[in-house]
């Protein structure tokens, strides 16, 4: 009986461990299924996605860190070089010839430096460092362009999915209109055609419902391929925008400013103006000569006996290449201070009518949410009894539901285009808001 009791009891602890082992075996699974919950709910968790994963974004990013790299070198001496001369191999005649440097006549080893005219180094890294600026700022510039895309792609995500469940809720409201107008129709008070025309709102609805669900799909398919996931992997639906800035923030002479500090097209358009006048101070500079110093030690048999040191300098007697180099660096800067100057009118045209549509879709939004609405609203209120009492006509009903449908339509557009222009004029400032 005893020893019953014990094998009952091992089999209770065996059994417990093993629940444990199990559930501890599964916990991993768990959390990964929860880590792996469809993104997309904001568009912060899309943005954070994207920086790690875009590859156009990833791309630009390793052309930086390869021009940063090319800093270091642009500055540096060139390698310096070896030579080595082996003279009178035969020693006079008297030996067969031989490349061995202590059975030749003698040796001479040539170790030469060039060395650039002064200023010449400074210049070549101070263009390098230019260069690796004008890319940081063309990654920004990408990453901007790329999360632009993204909040204005959740934006239209975000309008066309409360627009389904907008259709929803009216198709439901067309149904119990369409029973209303058969209640009536039973009863001879109302024409067929009132019921055949709810008939045909909700086939509308459906066929509407058909467009917004495909258009879905491909802005998911769109916001997927800019996140580099598959085109059909799951996205979870929008269920807030980020607020609009007050209209205290916005400011069209503050921001001008700003755009004009922080615009990454502006900045590298700057960076490239400066490496500009440094190539031309380096085309002025090539006018100078080059130099290249040496020592020369001098072996005889298995001694050296002898040292020299020799300087070489190039002379720059092509004046025309160089008048030429020095007027292609003339009308590169030109070209980079012009093309800085067209960027700029172009930003800052981009900014105004940025800032306008936001104004407008931030006012659309306040009066119908305020006015047109609550006026759409009361006129159904009022017209929904005064039909079912025979004192108004269908088609005033119909028509008093189509002002709620549109009026809350145009909420969410305004809301979605706001959204748009945000992230326009967060591509323009270089920064969010």
């Amino acid at each position: 009986m005893r020893n019953d009791c014990l094998s009952k009891t091992r089999r209770t602890r065996l059994t417990s461990t093993a629940v444990l082992l199990v559930a501890l075996l599964a916990a991993p699974a768990f959390s990964a299924a929860a880590d792996e919950a469809p993104i997309g709910r904001d568009v912060d968790s899309l943005l954070a996605y994207a920086r790690e994963h875009n590859p156009e974004f990833a791309s630009v990013r390793y052309e930086a860190d390869a021009a940063v790299e090319r800093v270091a070198p642009a500055g540096a001496l060139p390698d310096p070089k070896l030579r080595t001369e082996l003279m009178d191999l035969t020693r006079q005649g008297t030996q067969s010839p031989t490349v061995l440097p202590g059975r030749v006549g003698s040796a001479r080893y040539t170790l030469m430096q060039d060395v650039p005219w002064f200023g010449k180094r400074e210049l070549k890294r101070e263009i390098a460092e230019l260069e690796a600026e004008g890319s940081r700022s063309r990654a920004t510039g990408v990453w901007l362009d790329i999360s632009a895309r993204i909040k204005s792609g959740f934006a239209q995500l975000y309008y066309v999915v409360r627009s389904e469940a907008l259709n929803h809720e009216i198709l439901t409201l067309m149904i119990r209109l369409e029973q209303v107008a058969q209640l009536r129709y039973a009863s001879g008070l109302a024409a067929q055609q009132d019921v055949i025309r709810a008939q045909v709102e909700q086939t509308a609805l459906r066929n509407e419902l058909l467009g917004l669900e495909n258009e879905r799909r491909q802005l998911q398919a769109r916001l997927n391929a800019w996140l580099a996931r598959p085109v059909g992997a799951p996205l979870a639906e929008p269920e807030r925008l980020r607020p609009v800035p007050a209209p205290a923030r916005l400011q069209a002479a503050e921001l001008e400013e700003r755009v004009r500090a922080r615009n990454p097209q502006l900045f590298a358009d700057e960076a490239k103006i400066q490496a500009a006048e440094k190539s031309r101070d380096l085309a002025y500079k090539n006018r100078y000569p080059d130099f290249t110093f040496g020592v020369v030690p001098n072996q005889t048999q298995t001694a050296v006996r002898q040292w020299d040191m020799m300087v070489e300098v190039n002379v720059p007697l092509q004046q025309a290449t160089r008048r030429a180099q020095e007027r292609e660096s003339e009308a590169m800067l030109a070209a980079a201070r012009t093309r800085k100057a067209a960027t700029a009118n172009q930003v800052l045209g981009e900014l105004a009518e940025t800032l306008s549509g936001l104004d407008v879709a931030r006012r659309t939004e306040i009066l119908t949410t305020s006015s047109l609405l609550p006026q759409a609203e009361l006129t159904f209120q009022a017209a929904l009894p005064g039909y079912e009492t025979g004192k108004v006509d269908f088609a005033t009903l119909l028509d008093a539901q189509k002002q709620i449908r549109l009026a809350r339509q145009n909420i969410l557009k305004a809301q979605a285009e706001a959204q748009i222009r945000l992230a326009d004029l967060e591509k323009l400032l270089g920064e969010e808001l």
